[in-house]
């Protein structure tokens, strides 16, 4: 079973996404801020970490270069969440970092294989 980190300050969203990864059969885990997502990083190993940008206190990308800068986390593939997925705004966040992005409202067959993809299902 994958690890699976949710970052998304939208409670609704937040249920989407967990109500479909626990449907796909993986252990999820919750953080609904930036700070919560790097305390939850620090407490145990992810496979894989979806990550809203809009988050409120400390950005997505802000969360991303920290993931990036630690080497106990730098490895874990993040896939960004966003609903501003304008022209140009996916190639910037896989500069920043991130393996692919999901944009909302989510499509649920792209989702579930870019879930499996990421996590080598």
């Amino acid at each position: 079973m994958k690890e699976i980190l949710i970052v998304e300050d939208n409670p609704m969203n937040m249920e989407l996404i967990l109500d479909l990864l626990e449907f796909y059969g993986h252990n999820v885990t919750e953080a609904e801020d930036g700070m919560k997502a790097l305390e939850r990083l620090a407490e145990k190993k992810f496979d894989i970490i979806l990550l809203d940008m809009q988050l409120p206190k400390m950005d997505g990308l802000e969360v991303l270069e920290r993931i990036k800068k630690n080497p106990e986390t730098a490895e874990i593939p993040v896939i960004a969440v966003t609903a501003h997925a304008m022209k140009g705004s996916e190639e910037h966040f896989i500069e920043m970092g991130c393996v692919d992005y999901i944009s909302k409202p989510i499509d649920i067959h792209r989702f579930r294989s870019l879930i499996d993809k990421y996590l080598g299902e």
